[in-house]
């Protein structure tokens, strides 16, 4: 019951956010579908008379779909952009299987006999296609329609990575701040949207299904008129969940391009999506700009691909991240120097500026819980490496592979845990509120590490590079609108980093939108 009120709760308080993310969401799976079914359908058909080519047709559908869909996002980022076009092209390129599988058995599986007859009375190869293949089919085309429409809700979730949106927006939120309620939040709205699809598209099937098809007694003797009105409400129904949705995405495409903006990005974590929105209301206060907001894009590496070819202007990150990920530089653990050496590398390689420290770090550390730390005496970094054989680390992707990070750590100070497992997320954190895992690792200002009452470990050796967190925007955007370096630097060293993890905690744990965070924030400090 108490886990029901939760959940009604948030509805409450977020409903209207909800609704906009169920229309977005609604809006890439119809164009998806209705371009699968565009290409697909006909695909199925060419393939039909050549077994060589189905092959190799099938083939290549059978490949795209062991393709992770995050690492096929990231491809298509820098060739298309950021949003939802990345996101339709991805869910395109995994429903477009059934569709044409479905349409090729079903083409392959009319009874021989029944196309010799048809030529005999004189039937040309289209009226054969067109008054007996197509109709003959339909069960299998539309069973494959409604596997890649439920498939492509799921898919569209993935592209929220990408600055798409959706429902996948709301289920990140909640990965984030480790809130279930915010997860089913985006989860229940998906699920339900795919049902429904699903039943739609079934009424559609049994509609356009040939009577005569159907089982003995099924079979229907129907009047012209009966028939027109199934055909109408099936087509209605049709456009309802698949053509409208669609339309009104293009709309919406065209007019946001008519008015020109300053598009603000943020990746997909708290910390960011703060300071993007800080950011946003920032330059909608203090210019005349309008702002289209990207943000809960996936890391560094496709916010940096969104910055260099134009699909955003500006975004925030931490300087070692930029260093290391983006420069490629050897990493120092002077502070100045990597801030001197991010600033100069960014202007020079990407004609891109980087603002002055924003006020606070969010340095790379490693913590352990107070049992942990009591039992062992661990309270620093140079006590964890003489413990490190007996505890188990679980930390992120990056952490394991960045050279600056573990690799460093276990050459140059010979460390070797009992174990190393790669979690994500919040996913770490509850493996060592259960005991999976003895050490993982964080951020100063992450919010789980007052949540869970942790000990983030001292760094007293000068292992992890300095990340002094700074915006970067494009010269060009800012050549155009010269306004707005004046309203970017006003943020130049007021956040502190007790003020950052305070506001993070307050999303993570208190519940509340970054957005309203950033507000308050903002008049808090007289910014607004």
């Amino acid at each position: 019951m108490n886990a029901m009120t939760g959940l009604l709760d948030v509805f409450i308080q977020r409903h209207q956010e909800l609704w906009q993310l169920f229309v977005e969401h609604m809006q890439m799976t119809s164009i998806a579908v209705l371009l699968s079914l565009v290409v697909g359908v006909p695909l199925g058909i060419a393939i039909t008379g050549s077994r060589r080519c189905a092959a190799v047709v099938l083939g290549l559908a059978n490949i795209t779909q062991a393709i992770p869909s995050l690492g096929l996002l990231a491809v298509l980022v820098p060739i298309v952009g950021i949003g939802q076009p990345a996101a339709v092209i991805m869910v395109i390129v995994y429903a477009l299987l059934p569709i044409i599988k479905n349409t090729y058995v079903g083409m392959n599986g009319i009874d021989p006999t029944v196309l010799k007859a048809a030529r005999g009375i004189g039937m040309s190869d289209g009226q054969i296609l067109a008054h007996i293949r197509l109709p003959l089919a339909v069960p299998y085309i539309m069973g494959g329609v409604r596997i890649s429409a439920v498939t492509a809700v799921g898919t569209v979730t993935i592209g929220a990575f990408a600055g798409a949106g959706g429902l996948g927006w709301m289920i990140n939120l909640g990965l984030n701040s480790n809130d279930v309620n915010l997860v089913l939040l985006g989860a229940i709205p998906a699920c339900l949207l795919a049902l429904a699809l699903d039943f739609v598209l079934g009424v559609v099937e049994r509609v356009l299904t040939p009577e005569g098809t159907k089982p003995v007694e099924k079979i229907r003797r129907l009047g012209r008129r009966e028939r027109l009105v199934r055909y109408t409400a099936a087509g209605l129904a049709a456009a309802l969940v698949l053509v409208a949705p669609a339309a009104s995405s293009l709309a919406s495409v065209v007019h946001r391009d008519a008015n020109g903006t300053v598009v603000v990005g943020a990746e997909n974590f708290t910390e960011a999506l703060i300071l993007g929105n800080i950011y946003s209301q920032m330059i909608q206060h203090h210019t005349d700009l309008t702002v289209d907001e990207k943000f809960n894009l996936d890391g560094t590496l496709v916010t940096m691909s969104a910055l260099e070819s134009g699909k955003i202007d500006m975004f925030t990150d931490c300087t070692g991240v930029i260093a290391s990920n983006i420069l490629k530089l050897g990493m120092s653990t002077d502070t100045d120097e990597v801030y001197r050496q991010v600033r100069d590398g960014m202007a020079r390689s990407y004609d891109a500026k980087v603002s002055k420290p924003i006020g606070f770090s969010n340095t790379y550390v490693l913590a352990v819980t107070k049992r942990t730390s009591r039992e062992l005496g661990i309270t620093n970094l140079s006590q964890l490496v003489a413990h490190a054989g007996e505890l188990r680390l679980g930390c992120t992707t990056a952490f394991t592979q960045r050279e600056d990070l573990l690799p460093k750590m276990e050459k140059n100070l010979g460390v070797s845990f009992a174990s190393v497992e790669g979690l994500e997320g919040n996913i770490r954190y509850q493996a060592l509120g259960s005991g999976k895992v003895d050490v993982v690792d964080a951020y100063e200002t992450d919010a789980m590490l007052e949540k869970m009452d942790l000990v983030p470990l001292k760094d007293d050796i000068g292992f992890f590079p300095p990340y002094q967190a700074v915006s970067i925007a494009r010269k060009a955007i800012l050549s155009e609108h010269p306004e707005l370096a004046d309203v970017l630097s006003k943020l130049d060293g007021t956040i502190t980093t007790d003020q950052m993890r305070a506001m993070n905690y307050q999303v993570d744990v208190g519940g509340r939108t970054p957005y309203d965070v950033a507000i308050e924030f903002l008049n808090k400090e007289g910014l607004i």
